[in-house]
């Protein structure tokens, strides 16, 4: 289901929170973090950017998590004299309010680091996020988990979560060198049900026919999640996809979720199919979404 957005803009890797009565959803821009925020979850208005930095650009997949009655930015951003996208790094910004305007506290880790998720699990709270992995068997972008020290400050220590394995998660055919594909897995949004632990995450590029939203879980009572080894599903090598491309939207991925009275709604971002690649036009979707028995499964699209 298609958002009410205002006419013309995009919502690239929307992340959606309700606080309050209100929904407000943040998301990529090149000038800097876009807040849209709404009364029903469904239609959304611009409130400008709650977040900008001088002297950068590229404010990648932000994600916002209430910690000790503040509300932290999570987001990854690159100096504006650069053309490298491996120079994106996380940082973390800080408001009183949901929408901000939100100021930089510190750069979190080191680049290349994107497409935060933080979470509380067992009283702590930890980061997911997307690294790159350049000797493993498939050299590319993969997903880490790593216990937060403070709001402001990992331990350093980050765990794998979910590697790239499969030929359909092949970014760049020969990246760097004849021979050496570039495979991608990101957009980590972890959540828990039961003793049922699930990570969603996009695999491939947007601009990708194989660009899909996948799931990895794990059935534990353990609330360390650095502690817990996440499987794929249904395994390794099987290109299942809980959402990709239909008749009607492609570039479907990047999804977060929002937790309502027991239902789960995916938020992600599509392309309408037949939209010329030449121009962002990623906007904002939601599906509901069903969590039974360790499968994921959504409602109609």
């Amino acid at each position: 289901m298609k958002m009410n957005v205002p006419f013309g803009s995009s919502q690239p890797d929307p992340y959606i929170v309700g606080i309050g009565g209100k929904y407000y959803m943040y998301a990529t821009h090149v000038d800097g973090v876009q807040l849209y925020v709404s009364s029903d979850k469904l239609n959304w208005d611009f409130a400008g950017f709650c977040f900008t930095r001088e002297g950068y650009k590229e404010f990648w997949a932000p994600a916002v998590a209430q910690i000790g009655g503040k509300y932290y930015l999570y987001v990854s951003c690159m100096p504006s004299d650069t053309a490298d996208d491996h120079m994106q790094r996380l940082i973390t910004a800080v408001s009183e309010t949901p929408q901000g305007p939100f100021r930089y506290c510190c750069d979190l880790v080191p680049p290349f680091s994107i497409d935060a998720h933080v979470v509380q699990s067992g009283g702590e709270w930890y980061l997911f996020y997307s690294v790159n992995d350049y000797t493993a068997e498939c050299a590319g972008t993969l997903i880490v988990v790593d216990k937060m020290l403070s709001p402001t400050q990992v331990r350093g220590q980050p765990k794998v979560v979910v590697r790239p394995t499969m030929d359909e998660e092949i970014f760049m055919r020969d990246r760097f060198e004849k021979g050496k594909d570039w495979y991608t897995v990101e957009g980590a949004f972890y959540f828990r049900k039961g003793d049922w632990h699930y990570v969603t995450y996009s695999g491939n590029c947007y601009k990708s026919p194989y660009y899909y939203i996948g799931y990895a879980r794990a059935c534990t009572p353990e609330t360390d999640l650095t502690k817990i080894n996440f499987e794929k599903y249904p395994n390794d090598r099987e290109y299942r996809p809980l959402i990709m491309r239909n008749g009607e939207e492609s570039g479907t991925g990047h999804n977060s979720i929002l937790e309502e009275n027991g239902r789960y709604y995916l938020y992600y971002h599509g392309r309408d199919s037949g939209t010329p690649e030449g121009q962002e036009t990623r906007t904002c979707r939601m599906c509901e979404l069903l969590a039974q028995d360790g499968t994921l499964s959504v409602l109609a699209r």
